[in-house]
């Protein structure tokens, strides 16, 4: 029960930023072209400023446990991988759409609810490696759904079909962020505060914009949009991810509170960077929205449930 009400209180600031752009469609009649704005701003501005600051500070972490982001990681890469055999098979979704649902089964709220969970719950102990999970899950995932998308858009079996998916991935503002600052975190240096202050200031709005895009997006499609699918990315966030990524741990040898760290992260509801991801590529932008509202709710009751098993 205490895990459950820290977590609730954890996850209030979050509503509160969805009904406030929510509030902003509804009572303030924003325009759908305003939000649209908004979540460019949020997809090609924001999320790349706060994705190059944190690749550009990676060498300061301590040594990589290669275990660790093998089992989280790997687990991630399994289920993504089941996510697009469930949406082509159940739903029969586009390659684009397969790809968007298969993030939703993958990419947790990490940043907002998985670190302080994460130092309520296991301790100060545990931050090292949740920074580690961090770090490696903007490159990796982002890359990963970025390939996914590009291949389903322009994948062919020839040397044209494989530049257009490269040159889509590398112009992917995501992407250009995470790459721009891993390459300048190898060099050692530090950026001058005459442009790091500013670019710090653009990347903490990241967070909190893209809750308001969130609830932007369920003024026009609603929470129970596309319930079918919400439902399939939450059954596959909140308890295949956790259980796959658990099971690699056991099968890796992991340490139990590293077990217990990318246990938890893999169990953390959904994270609001999907949404902008369905509605920068056109699809399931309903779905997601109300998948995002609803793990978010029902993973304060799943996520004890895989740290108390993974306790056991």
């Amino acid at each position: 029960m205490h895990t459950l009400l820290q977590q609730v209180s954890l996850s209030s600031p979050l509503f509160i930023l969805v009904f406030a752009g929510y509030g902003l469609m509804k009572l303030a009649h924003w325009s759908k072209s305003m939000a649209d704005a908004l979540t460019q701003f949020v997809f090609a501005v924001a999320l790349p400023a706060m994705l190059f600051r944190l690749m550009s500070d990676f060498t300061a972490l301590p040594p990589v446990d290669v275990r660790l982001l093998l089992a989280y990681f790997g687990g991630c890469l399994l289920v993504f991988l089941a996510g697009r055999l469930v949406a082509w098979r159940c739903f029969r979704l586009d390659g684009v759409a397969q790809s968007v649902f298969a993030l939703g089964g993958v990419f947790s709220n990490n940043v907002m609810l998985g670190l302080p969970i994460a130092r309520l719950t296991l301790g100060e102990e545990a931050v090292p490696a949740v920074a580690l999970v961090l770090v490696f899950n903007a490159l990796t995932l982002w890359t990963l759904v970025t390939v996914s998308v590009e291949w389903a858009r322009h994948g062919q079996l020839s040397a044209r079909g494989f530049y257009r998916t490269a040159r889509g991935v590398l112009t992917n503002p995501l992407v250009v962020g995470i790459v721009l600052g891993a390459l300048f975190g190898l060099t050692g240096l530090s950026l001058p505060k005459v442009l790091a202050v500013p670019l710090d200031m653009i990347a903490q709005a990241a967070a909190p914009l893209s809750l308001m895009v969130l609830g932007m997006g369920l003024a026009q499609y609603g929470v129970g949009e596309g319930w079918r699918i919400s439902a399939a990315i939450a059954t596959i966030k909140l308890l295949l991810q956790p259980l796959v990524v658990w099971g690699l741990a056991l099968l890796l040898g992991l340490p139990v509170l590293e077990t217990q760290v990318v246990v938890l992260l893999a169990a953390i509801a959904t994270g609001a960077n999907v949404y902008l991801m369905a509605r920068q590529f056109g699809v399931l932008e309903g779905p997601v929205a109300s998948c995002l509202v609803w793990t978010t709710v029902l993973a304060a009751l799943t996520m004890p449930l895989m740290l108390t098993l993974t306790a056991s």
